[in-house]
């Protein structure tokens, strides 16, 4: 429809794009803007992913996992039992990366978050923070 509006205008205010760069890390001693996340999500004002807005509208909380040389992967923040997860395989075949403690995170510039990826655990620096 050419008079539609964007896919995220009706989403409430507290929705923010958060870009995660990795970190410094052995093989990165400088850390990688060219490895990452951009994460669409509610967050309350502490900088917590907000789980009632998400539950509410859990369609548009979205994420990017960018690579160096890779083709990006599109997925989704999910919720498990163990705590908020990204999910890419619609058929479930592909295990989750999950959050460190995504619950009590705070996605501010300048924060660090930990994602598990497989049988390594990765750190990444918030740098960016704004709407949607």
């Amino acid at each position: 429809m050419p008079n539609s509006p964007p896919k995220y205008a009706q989403l409430p205010h507290a929705f923010r794009r958060i870009r995660m760069e990795l970190a410094r890390e052995r093989g990165h001693p400088e850390g990688s803007s060219k490895d990452g996340y951009e994460l669409i999500a509610p967050l309350d004002e502490h900088g917590r992913i907000e789980p009632t807005l998400w539950r509410k509208y859990r369609h548009a909380c979205g994420v990017r996992r960018f690579r160096a040389g890779q083709d990006d992967e599109l997925g989704h923040l999910v919720r498990r039992r163990g705590g908020w997860a990204f999910h890419y395989d619609e058929l479930g075949e592909e295990e989750d990366e999950t959050g460190y403690r995504f619950e009590s995170e705070r996605f501010e510039v300048g924060e660090y978050v930990s994602i598990q990826e497989g049988a390594v655990q990765h750190t990444y620096r918030v740098v960016a923070v704004g709407p949607v």
